[in-house]
């Protein structure tokens, strides 16, 4: 039996700083620094999100993040993690998060 169906490890984290990419040579990117727990600490990742997002309400979402991609540098920042979301109608990325209403640790993996 397979343990889990991901080659991909995504894990929840909580943003705890974010903000405008304007650097980049791809349209509406966000730095992110986010909270993967006590395990691991916490990492960096850039993410097309300034479509439908503000930085400032980012701070203290909860997000999924695939965190055994390896590391890039974009514009000089180092983005460990690609930050999970769909396209919208109009084809930029929404955030996909663990549902508010219930207690998820930071690190939780999905399976």
């Amino acid at each position: 039996m397979v343990e889990s169906p991901f080659d991909v490890e995504i894990r929840v984290g909580e943003v705890l700083k974010a903000e405008a990419f304007p650097e980049t040579n791809k349209p509406s990117m966000t730095k992110l620094w986010i909270d993967l727990g006590e395990d691991r600490g916490e990492i960096q990742s850039a993410a097309q999100l300034d479509r439908h997002y503000d930085p400032e309400e980012l701070v203290g979402r909860r997000v999924l993040c695939a965190t055994n991609l390896g590391s890039v540098r974009i514009a000089g920042f180092e983005s460990e993690a690609l930050t999970v979301g769909v396209p919208s109608d109009e084809g930029y990325p929404v955030l996909v998060s663990p549902d508010e209403e219930f207690d998820v640790s930071l690190g939780a993996v999905l399976y």
